[in-house]
């Protein structure tokens, strides 16, 4: 397995300040359920989610909150371990390129840059076993930044290449319209 670049950039010590990052921000009443709301307009009461590149668990953990059913993975053992704090969150080690849980979702959410920090040259494997989780007309919902190597037309060409349609397009998770310039990227795909 390839080292993600989460992995090769990031040491134990960040992902703890991280965790205390969302930590703080959580007590200080920020608003930290923006792509969780997002990803709960488009589906269905009771829908199975996985919650792709999970790190903390706040996003399926609000998504379990708002009835739905949600598997979260990551590789990331610190991050990992404050996901399991959330009761009711079924928390998987999982590298996302080598994706293989057996069941299917009706939607898939990558938020918070998951998809620039898979292993380089893994993106195309990714999709595709994000794909191999979805039913015809599942959702892949991405949210990442735009100024990173792996981009918006990048995204766009693995999504075609492995069964998606592009269904909406957003430059933040509060829907702010799409534009070229756009810092952020927010994509909905359905399978096909």
């Amino acid at each position: 397995m390839q080292k993600t670049r989460w992995q090769s950039e990031r040491d134990a010590d960040d992902s703890r300040r991280y965790v205390e990052r969302f930590a703080e921000l959580e007590a200080s009443g920020a608003d930290l359920h923006g792509e969780a709301r997002f990803v709960d307009v488009l589906l269905p009461r009771g829908a199975r989610v996985l919650d792709a590149g999970c790190g903390t668990g706040r996003v399926g953990a609000e998504l379990l909150r708002r009835g739905h059913r949600v598997t979260a993975v990551d590789l990331d053992p610190v991050l990992l371990a404050e996901a399991r704090r959330c009761p009711g969150l079924d928390v998987r080690a999982a590298d996302l390129a080598e994706l293989d849980l057996e069941e299917h979702f009706d939607a898939v959410v990558a938020a918070g840059n998951v998809m620039v920090f898979v292993a380089p040259g893994t993106e195309d494997d990714v999709v595709r076993r994000v794909r191999r989780h979805l039913d015809a007309g599942g959702r892949f919902v991405a949210g990442f930044t735009t100024d990173a190597r792996y981009g918006v037309r990048e995204f766009d060409r693995d999504l075609t290449a492995n069964g998606f349609e592009l269904v909406h397009r957003f430059a933040g998770w509060a829907m702010e319209p799409w534009h070229d310039d756009a810092e952020w990227v927010v994509t909905v795909a359905r399978a096909m």
